[in-house]
Parts: C-alpha cells; sequence; structure tokens
C-alpha cells in the first residue's frame, strides 16, 4: 500500500489547479522557440531572458519550423499554478494563444 502509494505521488509530479486562471493579457514576447518534453507529450515553448511561454497546442504547428530561431510574437498571456499532489505549490506555468508573428531572427 505504501509503495503503491509512494509510486502515484512520484509519477504525479505537479497538476494544474482547476479555477485558479487569469484572464488573458495582450503582450510581446522575444525568446528562442524550443521543443520540450517526451513524445507523446512534447511541446513548444519560446523562452525568452525571464520567462518561458508555453504555445498553445493549437497554434504549434506554425513555429515548428522555427525552432532554434529566436522570435517576437503579440499574442495573450494566461498562466495556470501548478501544484505538486500534496498541495504544495509548483510553480506557474505560462502559455501565450491568439500569436501573431511579428519577427524572426535576432
Amino acid at each position: 500500500m505504501v509503495l503503491s502509494l509512494s509510486v502515484l505521488l512520484f509519477a504525479a509530479q505537479s497538476l494544474p489547479a482547476l479555477g485558479n486562471r487569469e484572464g488573458p493579457q495582450k503582450i510581446e514576447a522575444t525568446g528562442r522557440v524550443r521543443l520540450v518534453g517526451n513524445s507523446p507529450r512534447s511541446s513548444l515553448v519560446i523562452t525568452g531572458k525571464d520567462r518561458e511561454w508555453h504555445i498553445d497546442y493549437r497554434e504549434q504547428e506554425k513555429f515548428m519550423e522555427l525552432q532554434h530561431q529566436t522570435v517576437t510574437v503579440m499574442a495573450e498571456e494566461f498562466y495556470h499554478d501548478m501544484f505538486f499532489v500534496n498541495g504544495f505549490p509548483a510553480g506557474r506555468r505560462y502559455f501565450l494563444r491568439n500569436i501573431v508573428v511579428v519577427r524572426v531572427g535576432d
């Protein structure tokens, strides 16, 4: 019983909090497009100087060919507060949607 509970807690590293979202905010973001995670849960992110934004899964196709390039985008930013299974905070994950690419390159 204890072993199975330990495995469950280890496997479920963090869970998004339900209903803990703030309304989206229009921003301009600059950073490098990167692929993170493991298949089948890999996703694209834009890594800036102070923040990392996960690209909405519905818009990832247009960024696939921009991997490893620096982009500037206009988008709606929103976030999810993450929590470990035991209830302790696990940080905040930022997302972008309705993305318009303004510039590609350094």
